[in-house]
């Protein structure tokens, strides 16, 4: 495979940089770690520096480039639109490529590339999981009893499902037979926040809509793609293009309650394939993302559910507040349709900065560098303890896994709860 810098003009995004300084104060890692070099700034002058053999990609670039939270701030406020996350998500995959990656997860990528051996995971984690962690029924998590490797113990880390969601489910689920969606559910949903797509076929049989679950549907990618390896990316993009093309006329729409998984099938499907000079892949892409949507996002729009919200009045008592996920509103534009929704049955308290990044990161800043997600983790929790809610909401099963986290680590008694939820139980009053 080609290098990065060998396809991707770097240079040319380093000589676009006015250096205005605007993505300097809204920079998620220069906030936990005020360093001109791990700032958006910092890191296209390496890029530019890289790709004209002035900088040797070693152990020190590679430990900056992988610094970035990807949380796309800096592009919603370049003047020039520099695609910075772009430039680092390319240039890990020469990082992969060079030094390799770590065995946890090349092991993880290859579950994500094989369901069927996911499922057989997931089901003995489950079996198993109270031999090396305690349950926290509260905020759906587990904790290590003891500490594992590349687990910080006393941390909160997502509970598993007796069974995973597209396990759980007919591959139709019938609700009247007037109108057809697709649900592609992701892999946190799918195995650990199962609430989430149990409460999405409650919503549309609420509403009439037949549910059609695709068994075959494999990872986004989302995880491969911000650590580097793009094996697995392109893997996994193709085989869910080729298949969504089998079903895609016969719905009105693929619904996703998870805001990274949309904006990795909607946006970087496409633009993966594009880098990689995959243009016929590319357009395939393309031709899918008029019916690909975030699930509020289509709730809200094309069907009556917020009339339907709203004859039930305000029937929830307990305060909510909600977080924007980046690859929710920066990514997509979707914020306010949640909160439409909501609002119908619930009282919301806005965070003094609902958008800033959580710090979730992706897989990397989980493991090898949790300190800079839990750092970024803490000033979140302290925004959403300051509203008083009870509850916070996010449509991004990332987001929920950070940000419960912090919670936890803060001992701030607010739980998380994916809008879905929030509004199938909104409907059951």
């Amino acid at each position: 495979m080609k290098k990065a810098e060998d396809i991707f003009n770097f240079s040319e995004t380093s000589d676009n940089c006015i250096k205005c300084g605007k993505c300097i104060p809204v920079c998620t890692i220069h906030q936990v770690n005020p360093d001109e070099v791990t700032s958006p700034r910092g890191f296209i002058d390496l890029l530019g520096a890289y790709q004209q053999g002035h900088l040797e990609l070693d152990k020190t670039a590679k430990d900056i480039f992988e610094s970035c939270f990807l949380c796309t701030n800096c592009t919603d406020v370049c003047p020039n639109d520099l695609p910075t996350d772009m430039v680092i998500e390319e240039v890990r995959a020469d990082i992969a490529d060079k030094f390799g990656i770590a065995w946890f997860k090349r092991g993880f990528f290859f579950l994500l590339r094989h369901r069927k051996m996911m499922d057989i995971m997931m089901k003995l984690g489950y079996t198993f999981r109270t031999c090396g962690f305690s349950d926290d029924t509260k905020r759906g998590g587990i904790i290590p009893r003891f500490r594992m490797p590349i687990i910080k113990s006393g941390r909160l880390l997502p509970s598993l499902g007796k069974t995973s969601f597209l396990n759980s489910y007919p591959e139709e689920v019938a609700h009247g037979g007037k109108r057809r969606v697709a649900i592609f559910i992701g892999c946190l949903a799918n195995y650990n926040y199962t609430g989430i797509g149990e409460s999405l076929i409650e919503i549309l049989s609420q509403l009439g809509i037949d549910a059609f679950i695709p068994k075959d549907q494999l990872c986004c990618s989302a995880p491969a793609y911000f650590t580097g390896d793009f094996y697995t990316v392109e893997t996994l993009t193709k085989k869910n293009i080729a298949y969504f093309e089998t079903f895609i006329d016969e719905v009105e729409a693929i619904i996703i309650p998870e805001a990274t998984c949309s904006a990795m099938i909607k946006h970087d499907w496409e633009v993966f394939l594009t880098n990689r000079g995959m243009h016929d892949w590319a357009e395939r892409a393309h031709k899918l993302n008029k019916k690909i949507f975030m699930a509020t996002e289509w709730l809200e729009k094309k069907t009556d559910l917020k009339e339907r919200l709203a004859q039930k009045g305000k029937t929830i008592e307990e305060t909510i507040t909600y977080h924007d996920a980046c690859h929710a509103k920066k990514v997509q534009g979707v914020h306010q349709e949640p909160r439409n929704l909501l609002r119908q049955n619930y009282a919301i308290t806005e965070m003094s900065d609902p958008d800033r990044c959580c710090g979730f990161g992706g897989v990397t800043m989980q493991t090898e560098k949790y300190h800079f997600a839990e750092a970024a983790g803490k000033p979140k929790a302290a925004m959403i303890k300051e509203t008083g809610a009870k509850i916070v909401s996010a449509e991004c099963s990332a987001c929920r896994m950070q940000i419960s986290n912090s919670l936890h680590q803060e001992e701030v008694d607010v739980v998380f709860k994916n809008p879905v939820e929030l509004i199938a139980e909104a409907l059951r009053k």
